[in-house]
């Protein structure tokens, strides 16, 4: 969740300062791996974007691979894992047609999915260990 948010925030700064084409190339600035300072806000938006969407999927893929992990653990992190792929994807086309204002809106609505499918996988599994740690008790 930490870390999702961070990236909402550096995408929001990103597009409220206007730096959302100082790095005209995806999914590497010009430099290649390691940016310029010209390019260093927009290269950490998309170094913690690739961050996020590892966590995302990995944690999908640990809700699968649970034999104790509910339905609705793994319904919520596979559609957050859609939700962030089409993120990548739409991140990469915003880019490419050069910030076209429906695609920047459509990237904004399925961030917010994004963040709500987390937080509902994050909400189910803290419930879900109270409950079995009450029955225990």
């Amino acid at each position: 969740m930490i870390v999702l948010y961070s990236l909402m925030f550096l995408g929001g700064y990103v597009s409220a300062a206007g730096l959302g084409l100082t790095c005209p190339e995806w999914p590497l600035c010009p430099n290649g791996i390691m940016p310029d300072e010209d390019y260093f806000i927009e290269w950490m938006h998309r170094l913690v974007a690739a961050t996020t969407g590892t966590l995302v999927i990995a944690t999908m893929i640990a809700s699968w691979l649970n034999k104790n992990s509910d339905n609705k653990i793994k319904l919520t992190s596979s559609l957050a894992t859609v939700f962030v792929i089409t993120q990548i994807t739409l991140g990469a086309l915003v880019i490419d047609m050069k910030l076209h204002a429906v695609l920047v809106a459509i990237h904004l609505g399925i961030g917010i999915l994004l963040f709500s499918m987390v937080l509902l996988t994050t909400l189910f599994a803290f419930r879900i260990s109270k409950i079995s740690i009450q029955s225990k008790i």
